[in-house]
């Protein structure tokens, strides 16, 4: 992660409140029904400090803490960090839809709280949150004495601005999915406490509002933000954007001023466009023009290895590509032709014929055996006699013809499933017509194309993202589904502290989605870069978020 104490900052900070969830989990954690990642993660959730939540499970474990080895290198200061990664446009990042416009923008904007490769949030520009017995109220207080690049003090106005933008629709932030608990017509609303404390009233309770605060469109603006970051250079971080150019160039530099979050070792960043192929950031790193690639693809994986002085990095995500319809364009208003597709798909075979069996078969339900709160539903099975009898019955005995937009937005593997996918439709009588876009055109059209494959990156819980993604007019709702089943189901869900419970809850939500037939989801994959080893301390984060905060190069 950013490497930032935050847990230390909080150290002096104690108090006597404890949620009364954490003993639940110690004894959930006592009898073998969490593991010590989802104790430790449940736990910081609902105030407990990571380092004493990592100390709780190793006393109830019985682990003796291990002596952390030596760092390789001393830190040192100074040099640029290089990276080959696309420069998209940068205005608001309310309404960013890639991860990869974020990774500028976070060198100089923050969030209220983080989640570091560990996948455990922490408290971050808020030095504490505590939730309510019932998770229907959250308290956040801020840090105290942060700065914005312009002079102005961080406060409770910073905070109110950014919920304000969020829960506007005429802003259009995927935000209003994740935080719909807020809106009035929930029930819900965000109070200003005094100048550094701000209270979150939901309308429907939910655990997740921490790890929902470092999603990536939550980044915090400053409150005069006028909705374009590129132009607009106020930013808490320690790095400032001092150039822009989309489709070439972004540098951050180092701001002279001290950074509220300690030391800070690269003089600046500079992110190098070398196009969505990531063969040719991989070029980059062997010609030694940059230090790290944003993302490295399976096809290049060996080409990789071979370079000297370098690294690779991999990781187990709930990252996955997604096929997915819109069920208000036609065919795809028929039920029966989305369920067709999806039951032509065999979800074993893509896994091998992709990555060499490392990853996980999709279940057509958008959540993860990563997430927590994930439940096994009946294996999927393929069934091309029941898509037959469906588009029969929904009027295309005869066949059907369809297209797919594919913009290839994380490398050629998206058009390797559409192709494989391609060959299972066609002994139900279904011709797919592959559509290759290039990856800007794509990014334009990825949340109005009839039929299209979208790349969704990992989230900590699988709720997140389906709060995202599906429920009932939020800005990222790509299908369109509107299920007021779903909603409830999901509300019910994101509303559980106990482990056994939420699991339990997520079978009901998990089986609306796939009976929706809105996804056809083949697998889930990991994620992969490189980096030469000149960059220290430097790890993958599951969501490719760049925490460079504390990386330095030697």
């Amino acid at each position: 992660m950013a490497n930032i104490n935050v847990d230390a900052q909080m150290e002096h900070e104690k108090d006597d409140y404890v949620h009364e969830g954490v003993a639940e989990m110690k004894e959930l954690l006592r009898n073998g029904t969490c593991d010590r990642r989802e104790f430790v993660r449940t736990t910081a959730l609902l105030g407990v400090s990571a380092t004493a939540a990592y100390g709780m499970s190793n006393e109830i474990l019985g682990i003796k803490p291990s002596l952390r080895l030596a760092q390789a290198q001393t830190p040192k200061k100074g040099g640029k960090l290089r990276c080959s990664m696309v420069v998209q446009e940068c205005t608001d990042p309310a309404t960013f839809s890639w991860v990869e416009r974020s990774n500028i923008a976070r060198q100089m904007l923050e969030y209220l709280t983080i989640t570091g490769p560990d996948n455990v949030t922490r408290p971050f520009l808020a030095r504490r949150l505590r939730a309510s017995r019932d998770l229907k109220t959250w308290t956040i207080s801020m840090r105290r004495g942060i700065k914005w690049s312009n002079g102005d003090t961080l406060d409770a106005d910073d905070i109110m601005f950014n919920f304000q933008r969020w829960l506007d629709p005429e802003v259009g932030s995927s935000n209003l999915g994740l935080f719909s608990q807020l809106t009035s017509e929930k029930g819900g609303s965000v109070e200003r406490v005094n100048r550094y404390t701000v209270r979150l009233h939901l309308g429907t309770a939910s655990l997740a509002i921490p790890e929902s605060l470092y999603n990536y469109p939550t980044a915090i603006v400053h409150r005069g933000f006028q909705g374009d970051i590129s132009k607009e250079r106020v930013g808490t971080g320690p790095f400032t954007l001092t150039e822009f150019a989309i489709g070439d160039r972004a540098t951050l530099t180092r701001r002279e001023e001290k950074y509220w979050g300690g030391t800070v070792y690269l003089d600046g960043i500079d992110y190098f466009d070398h196009g969505s192929a990531t063969a040719a950031g991989l070029q980059a790193l062997s010609s030694d023009q940059v230090d790290t690639v944003y993302n490295l693809d399976i096809d290049n994986l060996d080409a990789a290895r071979e370079i000297p002085n370098v690294s690779l990095f991999q990781k187990t995500t709930g990252t996955t590509p997604v096929i997915r319809a819109r069920i208000t364009e036609a065919p795809f208003d028929k039920y029966e032709v989305r369920r067709a597709l999806q039951l032509c798909c065999d979800n074993t075979v893509y896994a091998q014929q992709i990555y060499g069996s490392s990853a996980t078969p999709g279940e057509h339900h958008h959540v993860s055996t990563v997430h927590p709160e994930y439940f096994a539903l009946k294996a999927w099975e393929q069934n091309i006699d029941e898509a037959k009898s469906l588009l029969a019955a929904a009027g295309y005995s005869g066949g059907l013809e369809v297209s797919v937009d594919c913009g290839n937005t994380d490398g050629p593997t998206q058009q390797k499933i559409v192709e494989i996918f391609k060959q299972q439709c066609e002994p139900a009588g279904i011709t797919l017509n592959i559509n290759i876009l290039p990856a800007e055109k794509f990014w334009e059209i990825w949340d109005k194309t009839p039929y299209g494959i979208t790349q969704w990156v990992h989230r900590p819980l699988g709720t997140q993202v389906l709060s995202l993604g599906y429920r009932t007019g939020v800005p990222w709702n790509e299908t369109a589904l509107a299920s007021p089943e779903f909603d409830a189901a999901l509300d019910k869900a994101e509303s559980l502290v106990n482990t056994e419970q939420r699991t339990a809850a997520m079978e009901n939500v998990e089986q609306i989605l796939q009976d929706s037939a809105v996804i056809t989801q083949p697998l889930w994959n990991p994620v992969f870069t490189a980096a030469h080893n000149r960059l220290q301390n430097f790890d993958l984060h599951p969501t490719r978020y760049h925490q460079f905060n504390n990386v330095w190069i030697a």
